[in-house]
């Protein structure tokens, strides 16, 4: 068998603005997460016993089922209510939802990691909660747990091919559009794996940017 790229090269083009979709939806799903991760570490820190429980049967649920299998109930069983989700907004829900979840425990571990003394600090200072939150804790969780954050926001990154089941035209889908037209699977996913790996280096370095530039990180960016 020979390969033939040369037959290929020309989907590279189509295949970058699939990488593209890919990115944009993992860093919404994942910059939302977080925010909802960090109300959902600070309730389970801060919060009444009701709020309490209510966020870990949250994580429960979101943490003990599959992502896919959550997305399938957005987009085919809202319907059902009345609720009509496109599927890019059905996979933009789902895996928010998702990583919100697993950015909770992520956070909660931070939470639990800050030492008490700078808690302290920030209430003889006079903070409010929410301003202990912004510029205690949070700039906390994410220096202690870049490590954490980074391989979530990977695994989120990958994570975005299964919009392909749905129909969104992001870089899986793409290559399977272009494998049924050309028919060199080899040669098209052998590709794809290659540009999944430039985009996982591109979604390290954004998070590494943002971490760096928000709350100077110092990291390294691989």
């Amino acid at each position: 068998m020979q390969l033939q790229y040369g037959q290929v090269v020309g989907y590279v083009p189509d295949f970058l603005v699939g990488a593209a979709i890919a990115l944009g939806i993992a860093f919404i799903a994942f910059a939302l997460g977080m925010l909802i991760g960090l109300a959902g570490a600070s309730i389970n820190a801060y919060g009444p016993r009701p709020a309490r429980l209510a966020v870990r049967a949250y994580v429960s649920f979101f943490t003990n089922t599959p992502q896919l299998v959550q997305i399938f109930f957005l987009f085919f069983a809202l319907p059902e209510f009345g609720i009509l989700l496109s599927p890019i907004q059905a996979v933009l829900i789902g895996m928010t939802l998702n990583a919100g979840a697993y950015l909770t425990e992520i956070q909660r571990a931070g939470f639990q990691s800050l030492p008490q003394a700078e808690i302290e600090a920030a209430e003889t200072l006079g903070f409010s909660r929410l301003q202990t939150i912004r510029h205690v804790i949070a700039p906390h969780i994410v220096k202690a747990l870049y490590p954490s954050l980074s391989n979530q926001y990977i695994i989120m990154t990958l994570g975005t091919s299964m919009a392909a089941i749905f129909g969104v035209e992001e870089l899986t889908a793409r290559a399977l559009n272009a494998n049924a037209v050309s028919f060199r699977s080899i040669e098209i996913f052998t590709l794809t794996a290659g540009i999944y790996i430039v985009l996982t280096i591109v979604a390290s370095a954004l998070l590494y940017s943002v971490g760096r530039g928000l709350f100077r990180v110092k990291a390294r960016a691989f």
